[in-house]
């Protein structure tokens, strides 16, 4: 979105002078104050700023965590429930921030995202936006799961047991691959210390792939809930209007916060991730956190040989990364130059079973692979997979779009607003 820069409001003094040479206030004021939104923007907008506000949280919490952290496996435990918990001024709390923080940043994310399906914001011109996003997911899968072990609970141990023993199926590179990442010829300590390494370096790549997401967003501009191009005569700054909006969504999103962190902190947190790690002693049901367990449920879905060439291990693995790897094609498996799903009244229906469909895939992780929870996961696989390599495809070029709204469909109105992402 190409619109002149303006100046902040401060014509004298320190500030002027810093930013005559580094105009990093000037681009602040531009991106956060001036910028122009759409002047329809609702509360499923607040989601995104809401995720950068708790992925600050998680970075500031974790460093004051390492600060008292030991990662040793003979210690990490004990690091963790005695010095931290016990000893630490205000360690229970940090600790409660941080581990309920990593649940509250993925269902922000999540949401988010599903917005982006539901108004069409990966079409075009914004196709690199919903990539970045894509990769921000990634990344926070990655910081998690390494962040899951480090308590070094038993279920950490397990769950990074069985989780890195699956690329050993990837042929060739497998094997030596799984050594790197646990150091050894088992999980230990050299595991553990790889994994606090990376746990402690992948926000601040995250933190910087955000602001890379904040440009791309700012160069075309928000999409709306009509998704439609709005003329500048439709759009408003962001502050005051859409800072107070998020503010008031801060604070609801607060109240939630609060109450896991004060009165349900454990509620996320396996019963098993109390014991210290014992490699002798395996828990009854592995299972991963909660945000993983969609995945997870494909991973397990695949239970038998595809085709006699791919082994069942194999394939899970190819299936798992796959329902991720499908993300980065959405905005061309999308067929439909309509972007809203307000006027598209097939897709809408479809979006919700999908939304269903990964609840269902949720609650089949979260059990054994046997009997009916096998079933929905392999049906949830299929029918995953078909939402976004077939139906949406298909449905794009055989749906018929409702009309725009009388006034936006006026061309004196309209201006050069378009309804196509074209």
């Amino acid at each position: 979105m190409s619109t002149e820069l303006q100046q902040p409001p401060f014509k004298s003094g320190v500030l002027r002078w810093i930013d005559e040479r580094l105009p990093v206030l000037t681009w602040a004021y531009n991106e956060l104050v001036v910028y122009p939104a759409p002047k329809n923007l609702n509360y499923w907008w607040n989601f995104g700023s809401l995720a950068g506000i708790i992925l600050v949280v998680q970075i500031v919490t974790g460093v004051i965590l390492v600060m008292s952290y030991t990662p040793h496996a003979d210690l990490a435990f004990d690091s963790v429930e005695g010095y931290i918990m016990r000893d630490v001024n205000w360690g229970w709390l940090i600790r409660y921030l941080h581990a309920n923080g990593a649940s509250m940043f993925f269902a922000l994310v999540y949401i988010h995202m599903f917005r982006g399906l539901y108004y069409g914001s990966y079409k075009k011109p914004r196709e690199l936006l919903w990539i970045l996003g894509v990769i921000i997911l990634l990344l926070m899968m990655a910081t998690a799961f390494m962040g899951y072990v480090l308590p070094w609970g038993n279920m950490s141990y397990w769950a990074a047991t069985v989780i890195t023993n699956l690329f050993s199926a990837i042929p060739l590179v497998g094997e030596p691959l799984v050594t790197w990442l646990w150091g050894g010829f088992t999980v230990a300590n050299p595991t553990l210390q790889r994994f606090f390494s990376l746990h402690y370096l992948l926000p601040f790549v995250i933190f910087a792939v955000v602001f890379l997401h904040i440009l791309a967003l700012h160069q075309f501009g928000s999409n709306n809930p009509l998704g439609i191009d709005l003329s500048k005569k439709d759009k408003i700054p962001f502050h005051p209007y859409y800072t107070v909006k998020d503010v008031f969504g801060l604070c609801v999103f607060l109240l939630v916060y609060g109450y896991f962190v004060f009165y349900a902190p454990t509620a996320f947190i396996s019963p098993t991730n109390f014991i210290p790690a014992d490699p002798l002693q395996t828990p009854t049901h592995i299972v991963p956190e909660w945000y993983f367990l969609p995945f997870y449920a494909i991973l397990r879905a695949i239970t038998f040989d595809f085709l006699w060439i791919v082994p069942a291990k194999l394939g899970g693995v190819i299936a798992m990364f796959a329902a991720i790897g499908v993300l980065f094609f959405v905005p061309w498996l999308d067929t439909s130059k309509v972007r809203s799903a307000r006027f598209r009244p097939i897709y809408k229906w479809f979006f919700w079973l999908l939304v269903i469909d990964v609840l269902v895939l949720g609650w089949a992780g979260a059990n054994p692979p046997e009997g009916w929870y096998l079933v929905a996961a392999q049906l949830g696989t299929l029918y995953y997979f078909a939402h976004f390599l077939v139906i949406m495809p298909v449905l794009g070029k055989i749906e018929r779009p409702l009309p725009l709204p009388t006034s936006l469909s006026d061309p004196v109105l309209r201006g050069t607003r378009s309804q196509t992402a074209n």
